[in-house]
């Protein structure tokens, strides 16, 4: 099965990381600038094939904006519900799990996944309800992070919380009622980050359903922050706090 992949980030990624992944690479006719030669350039080294396309085609072969480069390539593996808690034993005392509730939105889904391989991040578990899955907005957002980083769609949260919780991880969910701020939490062990989508939060049972509650202390006039933003400050605490050995 073969999806399309558009965007000069993206598509630099893909060339850069899995170029065989590659079918075929169209490049809009006419255009010739220092981005765009990056990537033939980067096409070349690979032997991918390239294609000439006028504008208006690629314009009919994607929605979004494409920046004139479309890449045709064999879909990433895609990780199961059951490969849960073998990604989560394979990183041991290093596990890092970003949970993300009810995020709808494909910008947000691509610039949490961005984050998220940023940040060294085990997986990414999504309900399948209420949730972006993994589409071509999400792709081109994400630059090539979504080709890397495992993402999980799981059938019950609540529940993989719960399997999450039996394997050793302790799991945090950000609330902004909670009485201690992120910082004050130990995060160097196996963790799961939860976050839920900007306004409404975390639902009720996946609230239940974490080990303890964490906020980020808000100075300002707004009351939250989008949430790929909020998971960017999370996800990086709990890397400065792994490199220190602890709060510190």
């Amino acid at each position: 099965m073969a999806e399309k992949i558009f965007g000069i980030h993206a598509v630099q990624s893909v060339l850069a990381r899995s170029p065989e992944r590659i079918q075929e690479l169209y490049v809009q006719s006419g255009r010739a600038d220092k981005r765009l030669q990056e990537v033939l350039d980067l096409a070349k080294s690979a032997k991918v094939h390239v294609v000439q396309r006028a504008r208006p085609e690629l314009d009919g072969m994607v929605e979004g904006r494409h920046q004139g480069v479309i890449a045709l390539v064999e879909a990433a593996p895609q990780f199961q519900e059951k490969d849960l808690l073998d990604l989560v034993a394979a990183a041991g005392s290093a596990a890092l799990v970003l949970v993300l509730d009810g995020v709808t939105d494909p910008h947000n889904l691509g610039a949490c996944l961005r984050s998220a391989d940023a940040a060294g991040v085990t997986v990414v578990i999504a309900p399948r309800d209420n949730s972006v899955g993994l589409s071509a907005t999400v792709l081109k957002v994400a630059c090539g992070a979504a080709e890397v980083v495992p993402f999980v769609q799981v059938t019950n949260l609540a529940r993989s919380l719960q399997q999450l919780q039996q394997a050793g991880v302790w799991v945090v969910g950000m609330a902004g009622e909670a009485e201690m701020s992120l910082y004050e939490h130990d995060l160097s062990g196996p963790r799961a980050l939860v976050l839920g989508a900007e306004g409404s939060g975390m639902r009720r049972l996946t609230r239940e359903n974490c080990d303890y509650l964490a906020k980020l202390p808000m100075a300002g006039s707004v009351s939250s922050l989008n949430v790929s933003v909020a998971t960017g400050i999370c996800l990086f605490e709990a890397v400065r706090q792994r490199q220190k050995g602890g709060i510190g």
